[in-house]
């Protein structure tokens, strides 16, 4: 017999049955449990709002064909939409098979990006450091060090967008993201990568294959996201991967040529189809105005990244992906490409990591470590009260005033009279943005797609606005009706009804009435 076997403490009780001591959760499971039923039972409790119901009309219209579906606002043909991506077709599918609406989908569907984000960045903070609290402490900081005015993108890990938006691809793509980067550095560090087994034991190519798959379902799923997830992989194979030879760079040039292929090869719409990306980048124009409101949380991680140049090397991942970003946003901004603002977002995860890896090292703690911890508990108490109480606090509860979520009214009343297909104007954006997630069509989309001519928008738009014009003739009208086959008007009480139309319901909340016009 073995010292080892004779050196086996004596197993007594419930232990006993499964030969070790009882399962004990780690403190991340612990605050990755908490957040995630506090910000899901923060967006159950939130009217989904702003673009929820542009992805819940691709979601109806996946529903009612997944292999040719419809454009998701107008009736017209859908070929070449980026809203049907791997994500949407599932949850059409989803609908499909349950027959719960495009809405109950979102509804059901947030949760489970929130959990791929929570599982996805405590594997890649894991990856950074062994420190058990590091993870804790990042996500404390992504979801309240996110500046002190509201972050004005989907897919921010702030508390407050998420408790509106959990349900937005964007979403899932961070998550996937962190994933990809915790694989992308375990096998950058590595000894032997050529070897390398991951996490989901496929060794040798085929690993590095479903390594490319993943970033090509990133680039699927959210373009602009993938700008982010891009410039992270290259930061941690930079700074990670040592040994350069012939087979090493094979095996990433595998992973960068899947993703691209993935993309590729996708048949809904083409994902490297310019007109993808200027829509991203008109989507993400506005991120560049009030950077200090919503980024001040890089001060705060700048020293700890200083620290991590300092002991280590310029070549430090979290150092790389912080110059990386912080370089790309600045070329967006001076060469005039709003989709690189999204690469912002890198820079602060990259240095709120590193502000996490620093303040979970063991004590006694050194006099720069404890003004970094001191700093931090004050932006966590200013980001928390300014900005992200308002996610999770009601608003009769809240002491300070702070920004609440995005309440929306529902349309539920006038869905209810609109037949599927059946195209609508209204007059206002929330609702024109709202009624395609029910089912309905509008005369005119309101976002640019590239399934649709821009021109041809236009001339719908133009279009909208004679139908809602008071000094139209009823002659004006009844041709604009007759060409976009209008069949309902969602009015406001700023805009009259026309004479020729017969209201048939009204909403007590907003005074927003619901007429019938043409055929």
């Amino acid at each position: 017999m073995t010292p080892a076997v004779l050196a086996r403490r004596a197993l007594t009780g419930a232990t006993a049955l499964r030969g070790g001591r009882a399962w004990r959760p780690t403190p991340y499971q612990l605050a990755g449990l908490l957040c995630w039923l506090t910000l899901s039972l923060a967006f159950w409790a939130v009217p989904l709002c702003c673009d929820a119901g542009l992805h819940a009309a691709a979601v109806e219209r996946l529903r009612d064909d997944l292999l040719h579906p419809r454009h998701p606002t107008a009736d017209l043909p859908g070929a070449g939409s980026p809203a049907y991506s791997p994500y949407s077709l599932v949850q059409g599918a989803v609908a499909r098979l349950t027959g719960l609406g495009g809405r109950e989908v979102l509804l059901l569907t947030g949760p489970l990006n929130l959990l791929v984000l929570i599982v996805g960045l405590g594997r890649f903070v894991r990856m950074l450091t062994p420190r058990r609290w590091a993870p804790v402490l990042a996500l404390a900081g992504v979801t309240s060090l996110w500046g002190a005015e509201g972050a004005g993108w989907s897919g921010g890990p702030g508390l407050l967008p998420p408790a509106a938006t959990l349900a937005y691809p964007s979403v899932l793509a961070l998550g996937l993201t962190c994933w990809a980067w915790a694989l992308t550095g375990a096998r950058a560090r590595d000894a032997d990568p050529v070897r390398h087994v991951g996490p989901s034991g496929l060794r040798g190519p085929s690993g590095w294959a479903a390594l490319g798959v993943l970033y090509g379902l990133v680039l699927l799923v959210h373009p602009a996201g993938a700008v982010t997830a891009g410039l992270g992989a290259v930061a941690l194979v930079a700074g990670g991967q040592r040994g350069w030879r012939p087979a090493v760079a094979a095996r990433w040039a595998l992973t960068g040529a899947v993703a691209l292929l993935a993309g590729a090869v996708w048949p809904y719409f083409d994902v490297l189809d310019p007109a993808v990306w200027r829509g991203a980048g008109a989507e993400h124009r506005h991120l560049y105005r009030g950077l200090a409101g919503v980024f001040w949380p890089v001060l705060l991680g700048l020293p700890a990244l200083w620290l991590r140049v300092r002991r280590g090397s310029p070549r430090d991942p979290l150092v790389l992906m912080a110059v990386l970003g912080g370089a790309v946003a600045a070329y967006g901004w001076t060469d005039g490409r709003p989709a690189c603002a999204r690469a912002l977002g890198l820079v602060v995860v990259a240095a709120l990591c590193a502000l996490a890896v620093e303040l979970a090292a063991p004590r006694p703690w050194p006099a720069v470590r404890r003004v970094l911890g001191v700093a931090a508990a004050a932006g966590f108490g200013v980001g928390l009260l300014t900005v992200h109480a308002g996610a999770v606090v009601p608003r009769a509860l809240d002491p300070v005033g702070a920004v609440q979520p995005s309440r929306w009214p529902d349309y539920t009343w006038a869905a209810r009279h609109i037949g599927r297909g059946e195209a609508v104007v209204a007059d206002d954006p929330r609702a024109a943005l709202a009624l395609p997630g029910y089912g309905a069509d509008l005369a005119a989309p309101t976002v640019p797609d590239p399934a649709l001519d821009e021109r041809e928008r236009q001339r719908r738009l133009a279009g909208v606005r004679v139908v809602l014009d008071p000094g139209a003739t009823r002659v004006e009208r009844a041709g604009v009706v007759r060409r976009l086959r209008v069949r309902w008007l969602l009015l406001t009480p700023r805009t009259p009804v026309p004479p020729e139309a017969v209201v048939v319901t009204w909403s007590p909340r907003t005074g927003e009435v619901l007429a019938r016009i043409g055929g």
